[in-house]
């Protein structure tokens, strides 16, 4: 459940868990840090392969839904029709289990779940008494919710492949969120102590937010202490990630480590809390297979109904509109779960792709072909992925079996490979790699306009505008220059600066990273200076020469 929008204490939170994170994750890579390995066998229901969510049968599951506050309006259930109807696949039902609001009864529970089979849903049942422990006492604690679950083994044995348990929502707000870890390991190995086979999903931490990394830091080992290798985290995306660089960035993070994850709530007006385009995160999740539950169907805040408490599916809001029929929505991408008659029953995957060829390789792009699969009923697409060790991330998509690798880095190596996949979900071998190096950026394609704000005795202010003039998008650049007079930076916004005597390299911050053609960023420092100050004299992005000016 959103709770605020981006504070400036969070904000600030923000930015310590964003150095801390560059200091871990720069030592260990996040797919070092996150690398997993899937552990013990799979249960026969829903569970986890490969780093993504499949039915018992196989076929991919990519969850597309709402959440409902069923504990709050509990003669509502009746809208999981409506729900279905405009195309979800999986709805997220609010329970309680006593410690804040009166507890969902086993028998309560158990119609929640006919509801949502009777209605072709996948059904997330999550505890919400849970949501901000750590500033409240000891009420609601993760251990406590494992408790609530067991106590409903009669009523969920014999459910794993229609329901997932998230065992509490939004633990530990802003008091120790470190915490969470050792919690959240033991309120699982409870379950599976317990006998549950079931996929578990577990929140972040900062009010589902991870505002502080500490689920990205620590997801290898909290998935690594399931046995059974059936576990899904789930990130609340409200004021926290609010840049397309920010989102991918978080997201890719697990997908590339095959740490399963998905968006397990978001959503809003447009116009409120500051937020940031939540289309972004429906096409980031798409590219990526990921699943998405929007906040929420009935609720506190950012509803999906103009009229709350009427439920009436003709009544959306502007955001009800987005999530189901935008471009990356609901009614767009959602697919029925296979257990419900969904799709073909096709469990025969394709087989494996041609290994890739490259051509046309630019600074910045290249272009890969491979020979076409075949299938017993036809392929449906391709994902081209990007190798890196044990490592891959998803970076294009095509129907047909040619694509075009846009966003690389000049005068770097890449490994690329590709899946094929069918209409029901099935994905085939992976092919061999091929390997790519791009082409350096031609001289003369940028130009650097650099200036001294304003000094004082023994400082300065800085700015550099860097200007791409070529044809073509420039992404990881790293700007080279010389200072003559001794000057050094201390402090950068817009890039990372690194400094050997008067040498200096700037690589860009996520949100300065894709120079356009045609466009430019800007970075800004503070810098010490003695008697003189003279500004360097030569630039080069990528290596090559720049023009100055």
């Amino acid at each position: 459940m959103r709770r605020t929008r981006k504070s400036p204490l969070s904000t600030l939170w923000a930015a310590l868990a964003a150095f801390i994170g560059l200091v871990v994750l720069g030592a260990l890579s996040p797919s070092a840090a996150l690398a997993a390995e899937e552990p013990g066998t799979k249960a026969a229901g829903l569970h986890i392969s490969d780093g993504r969510l499949v039915e018992g049968n196989g076929n991919d599951f990519v969850m597309r839904g709402v959440n409902h506050a069923h504990t709050w309006y509990p003669n509502e259930l009746g809208s999981l029709a409506d729900i279905k109807a405009q195309g979800a696949n999986t709805v997220r039902v609010v329970l309680a289990d006593g410690h804040r609001w009166t507890a969902n009864s086993a028998s309560d529970v158990a119609n929640v779940i006919a509801q949502c089979k009777a209605n072709r849903l996948i059904c997330v049942l999550e505890v919400h008494d849970t949501t901000g422990y750590g500033e409240e006492s000891a009420a609601g604690t993760l251990d406590q919710a494992a408790d609530y679950w067991i106590g409903l083994k009669d009523v969920l044995a014999g459910q794993e492949n229609y329901i997932v348990i998230n065992i509490g929502n939004e633990p530990w707000g802003n008091t120790d969120p470190a915490g969470w870890t050792a919690p959240t390991i033991a309120a699982i190995q409870k379950l599976r102590n317990a006998g549950f086979e079931h996929t578990i999903m577990v929140d972040a931490p900062n009010w589902g937010q991870d505002w502080q990394q500490v689920m990205r830091t620590n997801a290898q080992s909290v998935y690594a202490a399931d046995t059974t290798g059936n576990l899904i985290f789930s990130i609340h995306m409200y004021s926290v990630f609010d840049t397309a660089a920010e989102i991918t960035d978080y997201l890719n993070a697990f997908v590339s480590a095959k740490l399963p994850i998905l968006i397990g709530e978001f959503g809003g007006p447009a116009d409120q809390w500051g937020d940031p385009d939540e289309d972004t995160m429906m096409a980031t999740a798409e590219q990526l297979d990921i699943g998405y539950l929007a906040w929420s169907w009935s609720g506190n805040t950012d509803p999906i109904l103009d009229l709350v408490l009427n439920f009436d599916p003709a009544q959306m809001t502007s955001w009800g509109q987005r999530i189901f029929n935008g471009a990356n929505g609901i009614a767009q991408t959602a697919k029925e779960a296979t257990v419900f008659g969904g799709g073909s029953g096709d469990t025969q995957a394709p087989t494996a792709p041609g290994t890739p060829t490259a051509s046309a390789v630019a600074a910045t792009s290249a272009n890969l072909s491979w020979t076409a699969s075949t299938d017993n009923v036809g392929v449906a697409g391709y994902d081209v992925v990007r190798v890196s060790g044990g490592t891959e991330t998803k970076v294009a998509a095509s129907t047909a079996n040619s694509v075009t690798v846009t966003g690389l880095t000049a005068n770097t190596a890449y490994s690329f490979a590709v899946y094929a996949r069918d209409a029901a979900g099935n994905r085939s071998a992976r092919s061999a790699t091929v390997s790519v190096t791009t082409a350096d950026i031609p001289a003369g394609s940028c130009s650097v306009g650099y200036r001294v704000v304003g000094e004082w005795q023994g400082g300065f202010q800085g700015e550099i505008a860097i200007r791409n003039t070529g044809t073509s998008a420039v992404s990881g650049w790293k700007l080279a220059f010389t200072f003559a007079n001794g000057q050094t930076v201390f402090n950068m916004w817009g890039g990372t600066p690194a400094q050997s005597g008067g040498s200096v390299t700037v690589t860009p911050a996520s949100y300065t990273n894709t120079i356009p053609d045609g466009g430019s960023v800007t970075v800004g420092f503070i810098g010490s200076k003695g008697a003189t100050n003279t500004a360097p004299s030569a630039f080069t992005l990528n290596g090559a020469a720049c023009v100055n000016g």
